[in-house]
């Protein structure tokens, strides 16, 4: 079975649009919560969110297809090509042993929700004939797979807010089981929409403090009321171990381990015990051959949700077996809000700079620490932290518990 690899990486995100200018930010405790400038929020009981407010689509659409494709396209289609050029990939692969899945949580969100406002105010004759192939999930691997010519497997995957894990590990197995050499693999999110965010005010999910965005997500403190809605994309290159020495690629980061669990359990709560994430965890650690105690970081699902960061951190701890001495713990989220499908692909490129740089970025907005997690959360500062494995988790609604270990390179 063939080792996989990562060797390029892309991402678009409410903190920067290259993973260095991501990670600098994260490094220095930056918050990409804000207001909502991308439309009026005044009737809705959240005005802010992790959106994406600086973004330049132009150097790989024309005016024209900017009017077609929604922003998750244009999201994903940017950190593929910035993926792929890192990578060093030419024309030269086997196409036919080069393919693309990409996730998403809610595909073309906006396009329904604008497509749905025609149908009503102006008619059924008066859709855009671009309405179903921009709405549906996979239009994003669609789209790269086109771009760049490849024709082994592509497809989506489409688990809540894992999905973009779910991604990666179903990379990962076309790699292992020799259907293909290369995969691009990741997930985008164009989330910070109306009807998203009136979506989840409905469900009571997003935290309320409008009057203090910056501090509204935060995982793992005593007074944490909700998440908050992000966007972006992440798509990181996976090759064979063997393809990517043949032509001799940079290597950035290895893929340990990978683990797939189910709650079987509520449409949106997690289990309490965290019986299945803890699964999950132990799954990763037995496909990578390791003991919990040598993956000494994890970048946590950590959503600022009253019930799940606890079960999570359940979890952990007994997947640890109460041996956690050694482990570190953060909550990317707490910076750029919940990127939902999205969220796991940033979020495992943001663990790979941490293995690269051997640092543990800040957890913030963390003012009284919940006495019922007990984890060390990297909650004061950025630290600098020697570890060889790091692990990142991403659960979604429905109880989809993904993890993902990756090793230096």
């Amino acid at each position: 079975m063939e080792d996989v690899v990562v060797t390029g990486m892309g991402c678009v995100s409410p903190l920067g649009n290259t993973p260095e200018e991501l990670w600098k930010n994260l490094l220095a405790g930056k918050s990409g919560v804000s207001n909502i400038e991308r439309f009026n929020t005044d009737e809705y009981d959240v005005h802010f969110g992790g959106e994406v407010k600086v973004f330049d689509p132009t150097p790989y659409f024309s005016e024209r297809d900017l009017k077609r494709f929604p922003r998750n396209v244009q999201y994903a289609m940017h950190c593929a090509m910035k993926a792929v050029e890192q990578a060093g990939l030419t024309d030269l692969i086997d196409k036919s042993r080069a393919g693309v899945i990409l996730a998403s949580g809610m595909g073309g969100v906006d396009v329904y929700y604008k497509g749905s406002i025609d149908l009503a105010t102006k008619g059924p004759r008066h859709l855009s004939p671009y309405f179903m192939p921009m709405v549906i999930s996979n239009m994003a691997s669609n789209l790269v797979t086109i771009r760049l010519g490849w024709m082994g497997p592509s497809f989506a995957t489409l688990s809540a807010c894992a999905s973009s894990n779910y991604s990666l590990i179903s990379a990962v197995d076309q790699i292992r089981l020799g259907r293909a050499d290369i995969m691009i693999a990741g997930g985008s999110e164009e989330s910070v929409c109306p009807l998203a965010l009136s979506g989840f005010c409905a469900m009571n999910a997003l935290s309320r403090r409008n009057d203090s965005p910056e501090t509204a997500s935060r995982p793992f403190d005593k007074n944490r009321n909700g998440f908050v809605l992000g966007e972006g994309a992440g798509v990181l290159v996976l090759e064979s171990l063997s393809h990517a020495k043949k032509r001799g690629a940079k290597i950035l980061a290895r893929i340990s381990g990978v683990g797939l669990t189910a709650d079987a359990h509520h449409i949106s709560a997690p289990r309490e015990d965290g019986v299945a994430v803890c699964n999950a965890i132990r799954f990763a650690l037995q496909d990578g051959h390791l003991n919990a105690e040598q993956v000494r970081y994890i970048n946590t699902h950590g959503t600022s949700s009253l019930r799940g960061d606890i079960a999570e951190s359940i979890a952990i701890y007994n997947a640890y077996e109460g041996k956690i001495d050694g482990l570190r713990i953060n909550s990317s989220k707490s910076l750029m809000g919940h990127m939902l499908g999205a969220a796991s692909a940033v979020e495992s490129i943001i663990t790979i700079m941490s293995l690269m740089d051997q640092k543990i970025h800040v957890s913030k907005n963390i003012e009284e620490k919940d006495p019922d997690i007990l984890l060390h959360v990297v909650d004061k500062e950025s630290i600098d932290y020697d570890f060889e494995y790091a692990m990142c988790n991403s659960l979604g609604f429905g109880g989809h518990n993904s993890v993902v270990i990756f090793g230096k390179a």
